[in-house]
């Protein structure tokens, strides 16, 4: 675990020199979070941090939870991880193992009750090789949260894969992993039915401009409101 503690390092000092948001939403996990700088105007949203930390599994999460996110007194948790435990390799099973080493996690810091979400591992080009993990290791994922109150699983996945199911390389940067901006866009529709449950009332800020890039059969149209919540 030692080659992500730079990083980590830096999220630490951070959260010392910045005033962070009191009770905010949290997001959580590897790079494809952390890159996602517009996630405040995206989710039209103050009071969110991101904790997220480049090239993190799974495993790394649950390994430095302690360090990143009970200090920051989260009100919700939003995570996306385990693309890099399965892209190193790592069985369906070892990542379900994590993840429910994640969830244990959150009860021994008390914070088992609080909402939270995962976000469903994407299918990417420089992955599609190991798409049938990913599909498993979602699923398994989101029979659980059904179980589980206050819990949401957000299913980007298949909005991520063309009538044939093969994955859209145009959701992806050229090293076809990484999301580029029409990929995020899947992620802001999908995120967005469950502002009620996610985010406080009085963490949302208006936003008078574009929102968000939403699907349609001709490509991606620019979308000014978010579809209503559940």
């Amino acid at each position: 675990m030692e080659w992500y503690e730079p990083d980590v390092r830096d999220l630490e000092v951070a959260a010392h020199r910045q005033q962070l948001p009191a009770c905010p939403a949290v997001l959580y996990g590897s790079s494809s979070m952390r890159l996602w700088t517009t996630f405040s105007r995206d989710l039209r949203s103050v009071n969110i941090v991101n904790r997220a930390f480049g090239g993190s599994t799974l495993a790394a999460c649950v390994h430095y939870f302690d360090r990143l996110i009970p200090g920051v007194h989260p009100c919700s948790l939003i995570l996306y991880a385990g693309d890099n435990d399965l892209g190193d390799g790592r069985s369906p099973a070892d990542v379900l193992a994590s993840f429910d080493a994640f969830l244990n996690k959150m009860e021994a810091f008390k914070l088992g009750k609080i909402p939270f979400a995962f976000i469903s591992i994407k299918p990417s080009p420089a992955r599609a090789s190991i798409l049938d993990n990913i599909r498993n290791v979602n699923h398994a994922v989101q029979r659980q949260l059904e179980q589980r109150p206050n819990s949401y699983f957000i299913n980007t996945f298949d909005a991520m894969l063309d009538r044939e199911g093969r994955v859209r390389p145009e959701l992806f940067l050229e090293d076809g992993l990484h999301m580029s901006r029409a990929g995020y866009a899947i992620w802001i529709d999908h995120i967005n039915p469950y502002r009620n449950q996610l985010f406080m009332e009085t963490q949302q800020v208006s936003y008078d401009g574009p929102l968000l890039l939403k699907e349609s059969e001709q490509g991606l149209r620019q979308v000014v409101q978010p579809r209503p919540e559940p």
